[in-house]
């Protein structure tokens, strides 16, 4: 069945929207524009309709509608996604970001979250009660497309990823049916959620494992460009010995007046006498220019980058793994660092190590287990006329690194980078991800994403 494209605004309001407890927003309301915006500017696309959902039941019968009239979906969660997935020209969007209740269980460490949450939002929950989880590093990305892209955070070390904390989650599928994946119920629909992305279905409460963390040594040490060889070579080395209870991550960037810095940060999630001791050597081989590391909340780490990351900048990344901080590596970005375009941007190394590490790359969908740092080039700036310059720096920048990285990339920081690149970002476990799509979404309805194609690989008889 199909309907006319310009009719679909009052379909949704007439056909679904009284069985709704959220709402339909539709092109000419007022708070579309707000509704149809994500956090990089880059993305301008206009949807048929913005359906705003208030819980479970609201997403399974816009999914219905969707199928229904064969309407093109994407599904908004905290909206932080570079590629702008969220949002698609001429789609339903099925936004979950009032859909935010959550409920903490001090006693079993387990907290239940809704995706409309936010990293703060839930930061907030769970730190009333002295209680943690990994999840990102910016406390305005959502926690759905975090977890079901893997989740790399300041406790991976000690803790793991955000999917290897989560215990279960309810999945609206595209034939209506809302599933409970665990280890024990729909395994293979839990195994490809914690890391294969939205690809599966609409995730419409997420539950987790929860850990004892409070106070954490946290904070940075920023040295000029001049002595960047050298710190990012004792910096390389450190992290490799590092401990399970800290985590770090080095970054290149501009001052506001444009000299160029090299930057380390850390969390350590152990005992603070300990963690001093454990940095030490870090905090004295070179003399900074400022040494901000001081125990404090850890909430207060998960915000301390969101102002470098404000709504509506222009946004365009580059990311892949890089294993070792090699001298060629290190000369290629010294020689690239003083022509960044923007002073907004950086290049970011984040540790994944420990814990996260040590699984096994089939235990779950995301494959990238490895003691590596995850390599980002994200370029922002604020005035779309220099969108051209920002882009081809950092296209120069990643060529330039190709040496270096391995061929796979952390799909939560991919852009809209073609089918080679969403299959290196699934890596090894691509085809068995395509058979669980084959199950779920066969007609692959859930397409608006990272998008893994059910008639990829043809089924073995065996699934």
């Amino acid at each position: 069945m199909s309907v006319d494209v310009g009719g679909i605004a009052s379909s949704v309001r007439q056909e679904l929207g009284p069985d709704l407890r959220g709402d339909v927003i539709c092109p000419g309301d007022h708070g579309y524009d707000t509704a149809r915006a994500v956090f990089n500017g880059m993305i301008d696309r206009r949807p048929l309709a913005v359906i705003r959902s208030a819980d479970a039941s609201d997403v399974v019968r816009s999914i219905a509608f969707a199928r229904r009239y064969d309407l093109p979906l994407s599904v908004r969660g905290g909206g932080h996604s570079v590629a702008g997935n969220a949002v698609r020209d001429g789609a339903v969007m099925l936004d979950l970001s009032g859909m935010k209740a959550v409920r903490v269980d001090p006693e079993t460490r387990t907290v239940r979250a809704e995706p409309g949450l936010t990293l703060g939002e839930f930061d907030r929950a769970t730190q009333a009660f002295g209680l943690a989880t990994t999840l990102g590093v910016v406390s305005v990305t959502g926690i759905a497309g975090l977890t079901l892209g893997g989740g790399l955070g300041w406790l991976n070390g000690r803790y793991g990823l955000t999917c290897d904390n989560l215990i279960s989650a309810d999945v609206a599928t595209a034939d209506g049916r809302l599933l409970r994946a665990s280890a024990q119920t729909n395994e293979d629909l839990f195994w490809g959620i914690r890391g294969g992305g939205g690809n599966f279905g609409v995730v419409t409460s997420f539950e987790y494992h929860l850990h004892p963390v409070d106070l954490v040594l946290a904070g940075g040490l920023s040295y000029p460009l001049s002595v960047a060889p050298r710190v990012l070579r004792f910096y390389d080395d450190f992290v490799k010995a590092a401990p399970d209870e800290l985590s770090t991550a080095a970054s290149l960037a501009l001052t506001p007046t444009g000299e160029p810095t090299v930057s380390i940060a850390i969390c350590y999630c152990g005992p603070i006498d300990e963690g001093e001791r454990v940095l030490r050597p870090l905090r004295t081989f070179q003399s900074p220019v400022e040494d901000g590391i001081q125990p404090i909340p850890y909430t207060v780490l998960q915000s301390a980058r969101d102002e470098g990351f404000p709504s509506g900048r222009m946004h365009y990344w580059k990311s892949g793994w890089l294993r070792d901080l090699t001298d060629a590596a290190i000369e290629t970005l010294m020689r690239f660092i003083p022509q960044m375009p923007s002073s907004e941007s950086g290049v970011g190394l984040q540790q994944m190590h420990g814990a996260a590490s040590r699984v096994d790359p089939s235990a779950t969908a995301f494959p990238h287990r490895a003691a590596q740092h995850d390599f980002l080039i994200g370029s922002q700036w604020s005035d779309a006329t220099d969108s051209d310059r920002n882009v081809e720096w950092t296209r120069a920048l990643f060529e330039a690194m190709q040496p270096h990285l391995e061929e796979s990339v952390y799909v939560n920081n991919l852009g809209d980078e073609g089918a080679g690149r969403v299959r290196a970002a699934y890596g090894q476990n691509h085809s068995r991800l395509a058979a669980v799509k084959r199950t779920y979404d066969p007609d692959n309805l859930f397409r608006a994403n990272q998008n893994i194609d059910p008639s990829m690989y043809p089924p073995t008889g065996q699934e």
